[in-house]
């Protein structure tokens, strides 16, 4: 990377509020490899004390993968093909 163009990574606390579940990113983590430490150059001005006793800017998000459905298991699957055979038979089959 070209230097002196680039925004720092820093580590930055994202909070379910939903959920009530929060996250600490990680600016070492460049390789991505785990969940949780992907690096961001996000910024707040709000702040809270992470467990380790370390105050980082905070950033409230209204959904992430402990409150939505897919990663939760809550998702509900939709019959596509009883809607399909319903339309027909409310209005008939197209014929080509």
């Amino acid at each position: 990377m070209k230097t002196g163009i680039h925004p720092a990574y820093r580590p930055v606390v994202f909070r379910d509020r939903a959920a009530d579940h929060a996250f600490l990113t990680l600016p070492q983590a460049l390789n991505f490899v785990r969940a949780g430490e992907t690096p961001t150059t996000a910024t707040s001005d709000k702040t809270v004390e992470w467990e380790d006793g370390n105050t980082y800017p905070v950033i409230d998000v209204e959904i992430s993968s402990a409150s939505h459905p897919f990663y939760t298991g809550t998702q509900r699957v939709l019959d596509t093909a009883g809607r399909v055979e319903r339309f027909e038979r409310r209005y008939g089959r197209r014929e080509r």
